[in-house]
């Protein structure tokens, strides 16, 4: 790896100043290049430009599902990544070509370089090694799990290959790695229950960690664990506190938003918005008003995914006022009756506590690029 290239730099006015004219252009490019996006543009009587990010011309992200939409023509299409559906529900085809792929793997590469530096650490996966071996299960879960397994080196497995705790492969990787540098990567469930649990049992000392997880926190409602708790009980009973958690979906690969140090909010890369809807309205939501997320980004050539409206709400905090300048934001769930979707709930749980075998829809967002 190179050394890092920050890439939460810029205030919200700058943001706006320099993604504006890239994301009117991208918008043409795919009207150019895509007959399906045009038709739906011109349908809802899109013409003209846009005065602001807010302006642009959204596409809602369950559209991938229904319809193949490539900007590239087809004999060009270098992957096709599907979303991490529930088992027999329609998933999303996002389309790449090979300029696409490596633009989407360097972007991603360099966001996560912002909070892990230049250099590739030892590394503890909380999960099983089996996920990304037997194929025949290779899933969302799997492909998360190898694709960020190439941000690190000297990789230890929290599970065993049938899926159980193994403290001992823990204290070795601990003994040999633990006191420098080593990054953690799992799905936020499997982490609180696999890692924290665990290493709280065992008295383990992960103060040198560096953790990024993802997944949402669905499944540790009902523990009664939100963010600030993980965080804390974390930092009190293991020592770990660098904990970054991400939000990113495969409809708009190479594009994650990360949690500040301080783990206030979610950020936005420097190529890439988020804008707040009202369900009803579409209008933009103020600071501190919940809404529908909508994910901007300038990387999507490939495919129209450029302006995407999730099914997920959400509610910007604030602008410039935090430990990175933009947006800062939180996810507040999925809108109510929409399909669940993610990595994490691709996993459910065996009566002995073992993973169960993940869906078997085949890779996802944010690892099947890097793997």
């Amino acid at each position: 790896m190179t050394a890092p290239a920050h890439v939460f730099s810029r205030t919200q006015e700058q943001r706006e100043a320099e993604l504006l004219p890239e994301l009117v252009a991208l918008t043409a490019h795919h009207r150019a290049n895509c007959a399906e996006y045009d038709r739906i543009l011109a349908a809802l009587g899109v013409t003209g430009t846009a005065g602001s990010i807010a302006e642009l011309p959204w596409l809602p992200v369950r559209l991938f599902k229904h319809h193949d939409l490539a900007s590239v023509p087809r004999e060009e299409i270098f992957k096709t990544l599907t979303s991490s559906g529930t088992t027999g529900a329609e998933v999303s085809r996002i389309h790449l070509d090979r300029q696409a792929a490596a633009d989407q793997t360097r972007a991603l590469s360099r966001t996560l370089q912002t909070v892990l530096g230049g250099q590739r650490l030892p590394m503890l996966m909380v999960d099983t090694p089996s996920v990304v071996k037997d194929r025949r299960s290779f899933s969302a879960r799997g492909a998360g799990v190898l694709g960020m397994a190439g941000f690190g080196r000297d990789h230890t497995y929290v599970l065993d290959a049938e899926g159980r705790p193994d403290p001992d492969a823990v204290a070795r990787f601990l003994g040999t790695h633990g006191n420098a540098p080593f990054l953690v990567f799992g799905f936020t469930f499997m982490v609180w229950q696999y890692l924290y649990e665990v290493a709280a049992a065992h008295a383990f000392d992960l103060s040198h960690g560096i953790l990024v997880h993802s997944g949402g926190w669905k499944k540790l409602a009902d523990r009664a664990v939100d963010n600030a708790t993980f965080r804390a009980r974390f930092a009190a009973d293991t020592g770990l506190t660098r904990i970054h958690n991400y939000y990113g979906m495969v409809e708009q690969i190479g594009t994650v938003f990360v949690e500040g140090p301080d783990g206030d909010a979610l950020y936005c890369p420097d190529f890439a918005d988020v804008v707040i809807r009202d369900p009803e309205t579409w209008a933009e939501q103020p600071a501190g008003t919940p809404g529908l997320i909508e994910v901007v980004s300038t990387l999507p050539r490939s495919y129209p995914g450029h302006v995407l409206l999730t099914e997920d709400l959400g509610v910007v905090h604030g602008t410039d006022d935090g430990y990175w300048p933009g947006k800062r934001f939180s996810v507040l769930g999925r809108l109510p009756r929409a399909e669940a979707r993610g990595c994490s709930d691709t996993f459910t749980e065996a009566p002995d506590q073992a993973p169960a075998q993940a869906s078997d829809q085949a890779a996802d967002s944010q690892g099947e690029q890097a793997a």
